[in-house]
């Protein structure tokens, strides 16, 4: 059954960063591991841009799945950082749902390390919730290709839409006038053929 179109809404949309741990990131094998950290650090530039509402969450941080990713939280020192002492659902742990309810948004974008667990399992207890969530399918992480399929699968039956994180900025901005150099920015910073074109732009604004 086809449904209808849900797009991203600045306005209602909260980012949620599940277990971008240092020992985590090592099983990813499904995406190359600069591109893969590129990617991450992206859609957290991108919750910066549009000023949403962003959740840090780890599980288990004193064991092998080790420490956040150090870039995520000096990029958000004031966020919600949740440290779950052994739940693999975040969303089993009822400080991270206070967290998600605090910010009064329905729309959840998701992204974690790895994606059949850290990334589906709160996506598929949210949309059982009533959320509607967006997967930012190049900033989650897993074993290999046959992993993330089965994964996206299953989300994608539940109702969750899949994204990138280009997609995603360029839904939540919906209008080139709404601000051309900012998004060049962003976008220029993690794609660096994307470079080319704002320089084309800046050249002929001169």
């Amino acid at each position: 059954m086809t449904k209808p179109y849900v797009r991203l809404d600045k306005n209602n949309a909260v980012v949620l960063l599940v277990d971008h741990q240092a020992g985590l990131l090592s099983l990813v094998r499904d995406i190359e591991p600069d591109k893969f950290k590129n990617n991450v650090l992206a859609l957290a530039d991108l919750a910066k841009y549009f000023n949403l509402p962003t959740i840090l969450t780890t599980s288990f941080e004193q064991g092998p799945n080790g420490p956040l990713v150090p870039e995520l939280k000096e990029l958000f020192p004031t966020a919600p950082y949740i440290a779950r002492p052994g739940q693999i659902n975040a969303w089993d742990n009822q400080d991270f749902v206070n967290a998600v309810k605090a910010t009064g948004k329905k729309q959840l974008i998701i992204a974690g390390v790895v994606t059949e667990v850290c990334v589906a399992f709160p996506a598929l207890s949210a949309l059982a919730e009533g959320y509607e969530v967006f997967i930012v399918t190049d900033a989650s992480g897993t074993f290999n290709e046959m992993t993330r399929s089965a994964a996206w699968q299953r989300m994608i039956a539940a109702g969750a839409q899949m994204m990138t994180w280009f997609g995603a900025a360029c839904e939540l901005h919906r209008d080139w006038r709404n601000d051309v150099e900012g998004l060049g920015r962003l976008f220029s910073n993690h794609i660096p053929d994307y470079r080319n074109l704002i320089t084309s732009y800046s050249t002929f604004q001169k």
